[in-house]
């Protein structure tokens, strides 16, 4: 195998792709890069067997074939280059030569064929939604996603289409993350359960600025394709069924209260200064003066805070404890202005919800006293 290329198109390929790659696998083959210069073109891929992504190099390639690299040293190698054109060179015993301008390092490379096959997804079943729509979707909700392995569907969100409404939902026991965007009339109705992780990492590659950037979503019964072209990120999807979020959004709120969201959002951050993050028994704590103001407090070893905020009030005082970092997950994940939070007594979660439509849902469970 021979082509060759420019660096700054190549180190942007292994970025892509070793965001698929775990460097403390047990199965070694799969802490490197497969490179593979087929019909013309050269592909990159990264994969650790629930995640792959795949990258297209433009390239001149003088002779085909494929080779397996280690990730770490390919990618520390191809970055302290020092000229822009490269040249990539196997030969029959897998020894990978990276030339340019006078420096030349050869690494010691593997057979692809002892790579794992990335599974094959059919074109089908196919959907096309705005790359800039599907991050912000996944950002606002992948904070709440569960790290407890004993509830797999948890580990990841459901991606959710009832035919003009995509959701997206991320619960982890303690809080739910919930993004509604509008898509249309004639929009494929599905349901699934993507992990955290290919979401994660397909968010960082997804273009989050221009509104005509689109990416194409093919599924198959365990698996999901997102295609933006010259990147393709393919997932295992999760085993449902996903918790029937709907039924844990409570209807008939004892307490509403409209705030506005940033002094909200800077009155927590500065409340948790003073709270260690492993000290769970001290919470922020909200709670109603009068109808017209909120008190923001925290008490920990370190020392206390107290601030207040105006707000407008229906309904009963509340006096109430939230998890800080909980609940500056979710102010932050908002934009807008002013937030209408809902509360259910004083061991009722909080509901953070649009003051205007339905787009977003933030639940968060209190701490019991």
């Amino acid at each position: 195998m021979k082509f060759n290329c420019n660096k700054s198109d190549l180190l942007d390929s292994i970025v892509i792709v070793q965001k698929a790659i775990k460097t403390n696998s047990t199965v070694q083959i799969l802490d490197g890069i497969l490179i593979q210069a087929e019909d013309g073109r050269v592909k990159l891929t990264g994969y650790d067997l629930e995640t792959g992504i795949e990258a297209d190099l433009e390239s001149d390639v003088i002779e085909e074939g494929s080779v397996v690299v280690n990730s770490r040293y390919f990618g520390e190698i191809v970055k302290m280059l020092s000229d822009e054109m490269t040249t990539i060179e196997v030969d029959d015993r897998y020894n990978v030569s990276i030339s340019s301008g006078e420096a030349n390092t050869v690494l010691k490379g593997n057979s692809a064929e002892s790579y794992p096959k990335i599974p094959v997804i059919e074109t089908d079943n196919k959907i096309t939604v705005s790359q800039k729509m599907l991050k912000n979707m996944i950002d606002s909700t992948i904070f709440a996603v569960s790290k407890d392995g004993t509830r797999q569907s948890l580990t990841g969100c459901n991606l959710e289409s009832n035919g003009t409404t995509l959701t997206m939902v991320a619960i982890d026991g303690f809080r739910m993350a919930l993004r509604r965007a509008d898509v249309g009339s004639d929009f494929p109705v599905m349901n699934f359960i993507i992990p955290g992780k290919a979401l994660t990492e397909a968010a960082k590659i997804f273009d989050g600025n221009d509104d005509n950037s689109e990416v194409i979503i093919y599924s198959s019964a365990n698996h999901l394709l997102f295609d933006i072209g010259s990147v393709r990120i393919i997932s295992r999807l999760l085993g449902g069924p996903f918790v029937n979020y709907n039924a844990i959004i409570q209807k008939n709120p004892k307490t509403i209260i409209k705030i506005d969201r940033r002094k909200l959002l800077d009155a927590v951050n500065r409340a948790a200064l003073i709270i260690n993050s492993d000290e769970r028994r001290c919470p922020v704590q909200f709670k109603m003066k009068d109808n017209g103001t909120l008190l923001v407090a925290a008490t920990a070893e370190a020392g206390t805070h107290k601030e207040t905020i105006s707000i407008d009030t229906e309904g009963e005082i509340v006096d109430i404890d939230f998890n800080s970092k909980y609940m500056i997950d979710a102010l932050k994940a908002i934009d807008d202005d002013v937030v209408r939070i809902e509360f259910n007594g004083n061991q009722g979660p909080c509901i953070m919800v649009p003051t205007e439509g339905e787009g977003y849902v933030y639940l968060i469970l209190p701490i019991r006293r």
